[in-house]
């Protein structure tokens, strides 16, 4: 009789399914911005209904924000880089939101709110996220959880890498300050050194993207091959077990590593307002234009 080796396969991983770069647009009061899911190249990854993208040092592209505006169905989530961003909203909830913030609003049943940069001049860089909600909690009380960058937790790997952790927990261990079990978010903005390697899991069942900012990464396709994902593109991960492994360029990078639970429920759209009907939408008017928000 003969021994036998007996071998085990690793999980395949997290791979590259799709690569996306966003569409140049206009919102609000005319701030210029990237939207790059919410568009037609992608209208939506669930649960994420929306990532716009903004960066400028030119005032003409933002100063006129984004004024009072209502919300019902989902959560907004504004994450600021650089610059200054001053909320307020019809409950007299007001605050701002300073570099390294971020602001994780749930609409619930129905807020009316401005966001206003903060500032006359300089960079302002950031993003928002709009995150869905399941039919059950749609019509919930409107809350915020607000944090500023102090309060996120910032880990630090042997290998350089560094992680800002703003939702969910990390593999080594680190929670963020944003709790939400209806989709069960990972917000994570890693920052690599020129040819750093960063390997993260995920839960097998979430939608997992990468969104590029800075230099660009590098990942494995689902054949296997190499890609490389540059400033503004957004690469969709498969759904599988095992961890996604990324390493950056030659000068390094930054990005966000963003997942969660997928509601599998029908959606319907109607401006800022998102239900699961058409006319869940109509009422979503009916109330906002009879003040009943």
């Amino acid at each position: 009789m003969t021994n036998q080796a007996h071998s085990t396969t690793a999980p395949p991983g997290r791979r590259l399914t799709r690569l996306v770069r966003g569409m140049a647009t206009s919102d609000g009061a005319g701030v210029e911005l990237t939207r790059v899911i919410g568009s037609p190249e992608l209208p939506m990854l669930d649960p994420f209904l929306m990532l716009d993208v903004f960066r400028s040092d030119n005032p003409d592209d933002y100063i006129a924000g984004f004024p009072p505006h209502p919300h019902r169905g989902f959560e907004t989530v504004t994450y600021i880089l650089n610059g200054r961003m001053r909320h307020k909203d019809n409950a007299g909830h007001e605050g701002v939101i300073e570099p390294g913030g971020v602001q994780w609003m749930t609409a619930g049943r129905g807020i009316v709110h401005s966001e206003m940069p903060e500032q006359q001049d300089g960079l302002l860089a950031g993003f928002q996220l709009w995150v869905n909600l399941p039919a059950a909690h749609k019509l919930d009380a409107p809350v915020y959880q607000e944090f500023p960058e102090a309060m996120i937790p910032a880990e630090q790997r042997d290998d350089g890498a560094s992680l800002k952790v703003v939702a969910g927990r990390s593999s080594q261990g680190t929670q963020g300050p944003v709790h939400q079990p209806l989709t069960e978010p990972r917000y994570f903005d890693v920052t690599l050194p020129a040819g750093g390697r960063f390997a993260e899991a995920l839960p097998a069942e979430h939608n997992a993207f990468v969104f590029v900012f800075e230099g660009e990464l590098g990942l494995a396709d689902m054949d296997d091959r190499p890609v490389t994902v540059g400033v503004d593109q957004l690469a969709i991960l498969s759904r599988s077990e095992g961890r996604v492994q990324l390493q950056a360029g030659g000068q390094g990078a930054r990005f966000l590593l963003i997942s969660g639970q997928p509601l599998n429920e029908p959606v319907a759209r109607g401006g800022p307002f998102v239900m699961n009907t058409e006319a869940e939408i109509r009422q979503a008017f009916a109330d906002y234009r009879s003040g009943n928000f």
